[in-house]
């Protein structure tokens, strides 16, 4: 990385363009305790959350880590001028791909436009900026996961990884699957703050598509960030192995039916396993909870295997949709980071509209799976858009799909030979 991220200048093409609109766009410092808040204000209105208290405000710029670049867009002639009318938070982040490996990435969070400055063209100047930043920090890749999937096609984002949302009506289902060896114990958030992140970072480079994270991202999904309403609902469970060894976990929320005591909901919130005991024993535990109906699980990857460790495959439903969405910028490092299925040598003609990735490329496989990258003239075997490049560049999505959506054109076949992932890619959180 050629600089830290805090410390390069602000983009200056799009700060050029939204000053002839009147706006300011700038670096956030978020060190200082009022420009802060008013940058958090602002982002907490813009995801139509509740105005956060003191407390909220104070923990979150306490969590705030050196790498976090908060940006800005200003209007002095707004109602409230020390507040932005549009914000983004960005950081590198370790991203998992094929080959038990990771490459750095730049994370865009926090995009946020206020309805009173609508169609002015202010999300495209942030956007812009961050992709130009992320290059001239050297990371070859932008990712993101989105509330809104109708925004970020246009600057090169596709989706890369896919979750699911599991519904399991448990008065349907007896366990048939194997029997765990170690023991489910009841912990704390506390005694997880620890226990749990090491579980993290053991497993994130076996699934494509994790990414590093600590601090507020992680302390929400133990329900200890300040202000966290479903907090004192959570419960906290730990996998040990037959050695005593944690080697996966789960937090979990049980509801009430009020009209039926013997019929709550527990939603799954987070569950993390290292090995195939620990997943077992710790999706048996959440199943056969008394009192317990019916037991949903968001974010879950969609070759979860519940569905075969159980006698009525039925009883368990699912809903599929988008969630981590890639953008490569830089070809050669982007995809001689990862490692390919099948060996041979493949031009790739890209189309980007905004020029990162443009260019047609070869890549040469060896019969270890690792990679060379070179821009050649040769004729093209396949060309593709840059968003039909962040689809494949994770090993999820097959060529032929892209085929059919007409992003992708050429030799589908072989480019899955190459590009597929032995595992589903997988992102466990959001950003």
């Amino acid at each position: 990385m050629s600089t830290p991220s805090a410390d390069l200048p602000i983009d200056e093409t799009s700060r050029a363009r939204l000053a002839a609109d009147g706006l300011r766009l700038r670096i956030v410092d978020g060190t200082d305790a009022a420009e802060y808040e008013g940058w958090f204000l602002a982002e907490t209105r813009g995801f139509h959350n509740a105005r956060p208290s003191a407390e909220v405000i104070a923990e979150r710029q306490r969590n705030l880590g050196p790498d976090r670049r908060l940006v800005g867009v200003y209007d002095d002639t707004a109602g409230i001028p020390e507040q932005p009318v549009a914000t983004t938070i960005c950081w590198p982040a370790d991203l998992t791909v094929p080959g038990l490996r990771a490459v750095p990435a730049w994370a865009v969070s926090g995009v946020t436009v206020a309805q009173t400055h609508r169609r002015r063209g202010i999300a495209r100047a942030l956007l812009e900026a961050e992709l130009r930043t992320a290059r001239a920090l050297d990371l070859p890749v932008a990712m993101l996961t989105v509330s809104e999937s109708t925004i970020y096609s246009r600057f090169g984002f596709s989706p890369a990884a896919l979750a699911r949302d599991v519904t399991v009506s448990t008065r349907r289902v007896r366990w048939t699957g194997p029997t765990a060896q170690g023991q489910v114990r009841l912990v704390t958030p506390e005694q997880l703050r620890e226990d749990g992140l090491a579980i993290v970072e053991r497993v994130r480079l076996a699934r494509p598509g994790q990414i590093s994270y600590s601090g507020h991202l992680w302390t929400r999904q133990l329900g200890l960030s300040a202000g966290d309403p479903s907090a004192p609902k959570l419960q906290t469970i730990r996998y040990d192995d037959a050695d005593g060894t944690p080697q996966g976990f789960a937090v979990y929320e049980i509801t009430e039916d009020p009209s039926d005591f013997a019929d709550h909901r527990l939603a799954v919130k987070t569950l993390v396993a290292a090995t195939t005991d620990a997943y077992a024993g710790l999706w048996r535990y959440l199943l056969e909870v008394d009192l317990v109906s019916t037991v949903t699980a968001h974010l879950r990857p969609v070759d979860e295997p519940l569905r075969w460790m159980i006698d009525d495959f039925r009883a368990v439903r699912v809903s599929e949709f988008d969630h981590l969405w890639v953008r490569v910028l830089d070809v050669p490092a982007a995809l001689t980071a990862r490692t390919y299925g099948a060996a041979g040598r493949l031009v790739i003609a890209i189309n980007d509209p905004l020029g990162f990735a443009a260019g047609t490329w070869a890549l040469d496989v060896g019969d270890t799976g690792e990679a060379t990258v070179t821009a050649t003239d040769d004729p093209a075997d396949v060309s593709m858009s840059v968003n039909a490049l962040g689809a494949l560049y994770l090993g999820g999505v097959p060529a032929s799909t892209l085929v059919a959506a007409g992003g992708l054109a050429g030799d589908a076949e072989r480019l899955d030979r190459m590009f597929r992932a032995p595992v589903e890619p997988y992102l466990s959180i959001w950003f």
